[in-house]
């Protein structure tokens, strides 16, 4: 069942947190000190008090919260470049590691995008680290492509450019290979704005 975070989540959120954390650790250890969380709990108790900026998550039929999906709704406003236009944006989603292989995230991910439909987004987006490859074959497979790419490269001191280096190789042999010139990628699915799917269909 997929529902709207409570507050009695906050525990089992902040375990799947690490564990998000630990990946980008892995992959990037030169930025990601691991384990850590990225909110605090009572960062993470405003953010689910927020409605207007929801996290959803999985829960199996025991109760327990086996993946999350942080959401965030951008509205960017009309000016002399830019289209006006609503955006959800995925903070952070992630499946319990133990649970994984059972199609969750895609259930959770499918939900998102659905609600985001509800609501008359006009895409859905959101940032994959180039070290994180399952994740990045996982939204391709979902059908998002890529919108735009931030790029990398370092300018370290000697002792920071060899822990690079060692994160280079340790990259390697986890994900198949990596370049320390870092390419953040934003992915982006699009949603048809002039037909907006209702709860109700």
């Amino acid at each position: 069942m997929i529902r709207k975070a409570e507050i009695r989540d906050i525990p089992e959120i902040m375990n799947l947190l690490v564990q998000v954390d630990m990946v980008h650790h892995k992959g990037r250890p030169d930025l990601f000190k691991g384990p850590a969380t990225k909110y605090t709990k009572d960062e993470l108790t405003l953010i689910i008090k927020d409605d207007d900026n929801p996290v959803f998550v999985y829960v199996s039929d025991d109760g327990i919260v086996k993946g999350h999906a942080f959401c965030n709704i951008i509205n960017q406003p009309a000016n002399h470049v830019l289209t006006q236009i609503k955006t959800l944006y995925i903070d952070d989603i992630c499946v319990d590691e133990n649970t994984r292989g059972q199609h969750i995230g895609k259930s959770l991910y499918e939900f998102v995008v659905s609600y985001a439909k509800e609501i008359g987004c006009y895409n859905v987006t959101l940032n994959v680290w180039e070290c994180n490859q399952s994740a990045k074959r996982f939204y391709e497979a979902m059908g998002m492509h890529i919108q735009k790419t931030g790029m990398e490269m370092a300018c370290a001191r000697r002792s920071t450019a060899r822990q690079l280096l060692i994160c280079k190789a340790e990259s390697r042999r986890l994900f198949g290979g990596f370049s320390y010139t870092h390419f953040s990628v934003l992915m982006i699915s699009p949603i048809p704005f002039a037909r907006v799917v209702s709860a109700e269909q």
